[in-house]
């Protein structure tokens, strides 16, 4: 999935001539920290909420209050993935997305985006969760997969944490079985680390209702 996929209508630019009273307006109703600001087709910045409060007339247009602004984007070709880096190193809750010539075509915003990145990580999907630790070169989700798929399952989805300071990695798999026995006695055969794991029950439930309360919270 590209980050031109997620691009939301829900959430229309600010033009640069606007006011910063209309601005806190629109963050307000749409519950975002950030809007785009547009000229035209052209991306001037992202504005967040802290830079409306320190405006002494709030009444004033953006363009005559902020000549310059934060310019963090995507383009419309990058992965889901990339997207969501921007978030996290960024700290923003609205990201701009371009096209290859820089011209502004949309956003999408953090609520929006997590309820397409469920899909993607397959977290409603029934299943198990296993973790394991191993050093950096000896990653291969080729052979996870092979023995995972020998014990008649499929990886739904799988993601790397690396450790800071080490060469280690944790890897989390979400296999489509409610059983991980076999297929951690096969792990262990070939000396992999099992840090933990989370079978259907009790986790399932868990992890749907952390799920829902974190979609009711960025809902409020």
């Amino acid at each position: 999935m590209t980050a031109g996929e997620l691009i939301s209508d829900i959430i229309p630019p600010l033009k640069y001539n606007e006011t910063g009273e209309k601005a806190m307006d629109w963050m307000n109703e749409l519950r975002v920290s950030h809007l785009p600001v547009v000229k035209g087709t052209e991306y001037i910045g992202l504005i967040s909420e802290n830079d409306l409060y320190d405006m002494h007339d709030p009444s004033a247009k953006i363009k005559d209050c902020f000549p310059t602004l934060p310019k963090p984007f995507i383009y419309a070709s990058q992965h889901v993935y990339e997207l969501m880096k921007v978030i996290a190193d960024q700290k923003i809750t609205v990201v701009p997305i371009l096209d290859e010539n820089n011209h502004y075509l949309g956003c999408t915003d953090l609520l929006y985006l997590m309820s397409q990145i469920t899909a993607i990580n397959s977290i409603k999907e029934p299943g198990s969760i296993l973790v394991l630790v191993m050093n950096t070169h000896d990653y291969s989700l080729t052979q996870l997969s092979r023995i995972v798929e020998e014990n008649n399952a499929k990886i739904l989805s799988s993601y790397i944490t690396s450790m800071p300071d080490s060469t280690e990695i944790e890897v989390t798999l979400k296999i489509n079985t409610d059983n991980l026995d076999r297929i951690i006695q096969t792990l262990v055969r070939y000396d992999y680390v099992i840090k933990a794991t989370y079978q259907r029950g009790r986790f399932q439930d868990d992890l749907k209702r952390r799920y829902d309360e974190l979609m009711n919270y960025l809902n409020m």
